[in-house]
């Protein structure tokens, strides 16, 4: 546990310790103002809240076990064609909704955990820079710009073209259908 996850932690047991006197207190007659209680309480259910979400049991460096390919595109049929599921991210380093997709889906460890599946292929064309490779990749696609992502497997040996903006479950759905 962090420093911070044990500084909530003891925080949190001394408001609830102070709720818990004061209630004492009351009981035995002393005058203790009802929204005094009150605010302590709400303080000690929002102090649990953010230890919740501090320790929510995610791991947030899961993303480090993803090892991605440079896009080639020649290579995803004769993957496919052995059994592979190739799943294909297209991203800029100056595209935002890229960096939202990789922060709330591509790098959620129940997200890394799927892709890092030993039938899964990961390829990456980076476009924040002009790229050949990726624009010619593109222009097959009918597409002109970032994000974009496409999972080919099995079950869906042209594709399966992913909604910009990504979610859990359209990337879950994507790698189930692919892999047929």
């Amino acid at each position: 546990m962090s420093t911070i996850s044990v500084s909530i932690l003891v925080f949190f047991a001394l408001i609830c310790s102070l709720i818990a006197v004061l209630v004492g207190l009351k009981v035995k007659g002393k005058y203790i103002p009802n929204g005094v209680l009150v605010v302590l309480g709400f303080m000690a259910m929002s102090v649990g809240a953010v230890f919740g979400f501090l320790n929510y049991g995610e791991d947030y460096d899961a993303y480090k076990r993803l090892h991605w390919q440079t896009l080639t595109p020649s290579q995803i049929q004769p993957l496919v064609d052995e059994g592979y599921t190739v799943f294909v991210d297209i991203t800029a380093d100056w595209c935002n909704i890229c960096l939202a997709n990789k922060a709330s889906v591509t790098h959620r460890e129940k997200i890394v955990n799927a892709l890092t599946q030993s039938n899964i292929i990961l390829m990456q064309g980076d476009w924040s820079q002009p790229n050949v490779v990726v624009e010619s990749y593109m222009q097959t696609q009918g597409r002109g710009g970032t994000p974009y992502n496409k999972i080919y497997g099995p079950g869906a040996p042209n594709g399966i073209v992913l909604p910009s903006q990504l979610t859990m479950e359209s990337v879950l759905h994507g790698l189930n259908k692919a892999k047929g």
